[in-house]
């Protein structure tokens, strides 16, 4: 039972990630620079965590040339896909970019499964899989698209308008979907680097820390200057706009421990129902600085099929 609140915590932590990382990219005006700024703090976090827990920071060279180069990539695919959220948040909002990205990760999950990537145990597609993808889609159709055909048909003045904001939308969809499938294959990396280095801590750190360290790069390249970084000092940004590298940081963290504890399978589902329910409670009540909207009984219809796809192709 613990272990399951656990995996809806960090799920519903990752739904307030997005949101903080939001907010904090209107004061750097960069979501590169909020994505570094996150990194970093997480980075900071994992440091403490692995002195406090006496896990030594170093790897043996000879341990790093005997491994697959594809297991440090973690941090690059957590760095695209922290990013990409960000840049989701205003452009289609909490719900959709939850749901876009949990969607490419499924489609990525199945597929790391089917041809066991990244040394993953192999699971073949299944009909209790292909019933979890129709019932996916369905749920996408109810969340995404049908709720933008009633309101037009409520408000046929602005259907014009209405049209072209969502057609301007897909592209943000798709781009949520690519995020959602490194962030499935960063779960993957993680996972078996933790279980190489036998420690959950030391697996988010190094993907962490990686992140961290190419975001630094990416900002000092582009800007030639980190002094964004001051604004939210500056104008006394709310203290929470700092907490998204915690948040980030617990979920590598304690996503690498689940895996270990209960499998991937249930990890996945816990965390994705929390990160659902996140979604919907920062849409409800405009939590975290977002804009309030309107959760339909549509929209709760959507996720709930969403979720018993997402149970049929994880623990069926």
């Amino acid at each position: 039972m613990l272990l399951a609140l656990v995996g809806i915590s960090i799920g519903i932590g990752l739904a307030m990630q997005t949101a903080v990382n939001s907010q904090l990219r209107k004061f750097v005006e960069s979501p590169f620079t909020a994505s570094m700024i996150s990194f970093i703090i997480g980075t900071a976090f994992l440091t403490l965590a692995m002195v406090f827990s006496s896990t030594p920071i170093s790897i043996p060279l000879e341990t790093v040339a005997e491994l697959p180069v594809w297991i440090w990539f973690g941090g690059i695919f957590g760095v695209i896909g922290l990013t990409t959220s960000i840049l989701l948040f205003p452009k289609i909002g909490s719900i959709q970019a939850s749901v876009m990205p949990i969607l490419g990760m499924i489609m990525m999950g199945m597929l790391i499964d089917n041809f066991g990537w990244f040394s993953s145990m192999e699971q073949r597609f299944t009909s209790n899989r292909l019933i979890g993808v129709i019932l996916l889609l369905i749920g996408i159709f109810l969340t995404v698209a049908l709720t933008e055909i009633i309101s037009k048909r409520h408000n046929v003045t602005k259907q014009v308008i209405a049209k072209e904001r969502s057609d301007g939308q897909w592209k943000w969809r798709m781009l949520g979907v690519g995020a959602g499938m490194l962030m499935a294959a960063q779960a993957a990396v993680n996972g078996q680097l933790g279980s190489v280095l036998g420690s959950p801590i030391h697996a988010a750190f190094v993907s962490f820390s990686t992140g961290a360290a190419i975001l630094i790069l990416i900002v000092g390249v582009r800007y030639r200057s980190y002094a964004n970084i001051k604004i939210p000092v500056e104008q006394k940004a709310p203290w929470w706009i700092w907490s998204g590298g915690l948040l980030g940081g617990l979920y590598v963290l304690l996503n690498v421990y689940l895996v270990g504890q209960i499998g991937t399978g249930q990890t996945v589902i816990l965390a994705l129902f929390g990160q659902l329910s996140g979604s919907l409670l920062v849409e409800r009540f405009g939590l975290l600085g977002s804009n309030r909207g309107q959760i339909t009984t549509v929209h709760i219809l959507g996720l709930a099929v969403m979720l018993a796809g997402i149970i049929f192709i994880q623990l069926l």
